[in-house]
């Protein structure tokens, strides 16, 4: 789904990464790494964060959904899908329902970020897709 950015786009309430995403840091992230060991990891940084309440986990669909109590009180769903032995790709989809005069995409794409950036400390990173 890789369509133009619009003049609009920062008061989307809905920031989701991909594969072909026009923006290159929404790009989907590979890890050279267990799908078990990644799911993991995904689950342990969020349990570790209060802001955070992870409300369901489905190991065989490799989503984890997550609450965030904190503002902007948001609904996050981790994708964690296993490409190849030892090669893992995680996506995040980050929406909320609260309304912000100066558009709340900004917002949602730096939780995206934030989120990568610890992934990206914990697990080794993989070059290829």
């Amino acid at each position: 789904m890789s369509r133009k950015p619009s003049i609009f786009q920062r008061f989307q309430k809905k920031c989701e990464t991909s594969d072909d995403h026009f923006d290159k840091d929404l790009k989907s992230h590979y890890y050279k790494s267990s799908f078990d060991k990644v799911l993991t990891t995904v689950e342990d940084m969020f349990k570790k964060d209060p802001a955070m309440k992870i409300t369901a986990v489905s190991k065989d669909r490799g989503e984890i959904s997550v609450s965030m109590t904190s503002r902007p009180k948001a609904f996050i769903i981790v994708t964690v899908i296993q490409v190849r032995p030892f090669q893992t790709a995680v996506d995040f989809m980050v929406s909320s329902e609260i309304f912000s005069i100066f558009g709340l995409y900004p917002t949602l794409k730096k939780l995206v970020l934030r989120f990568y950036q610890e992934l990206d400390k914990q697990l080794p990173k993989s070059d290829m897709k």
